[in-house]
């Protein structure tokens, strides 16, 4: 695979990765306008949030890597 074929592998996971974590951000606020929230619910899809947005920040520095002038 070449370093072309990599680039678009992982922005197109980056695309996957942000529309799950939009996914999981209308989760968590319908969830949470419930009358009584499953709080072991919510606090699984925050973490679960949490990951994705780690790992949309490790591929976004693989893709756009810091140049320093």
């Amino acid at each position: 695979m070449d370093l072309v074929d990599q680039e678009e592998n992982l922005r197109a996971r980056l695309d996957e990765l942000r529309q799950e974590h939009r996914d999981l951000d209308d989760a968590i606020t319908a969830l949470a306008q419930t009358p009584s929230p499953d709080q072991l619910a919510l606090r699984r899809l925050k973490k679960r949030k949490l990951s994705l947005k780690d790992q949309i920040t490790r591929i976004e520095d693989a893709l756009y890597p810091d140049i320093i002038a």
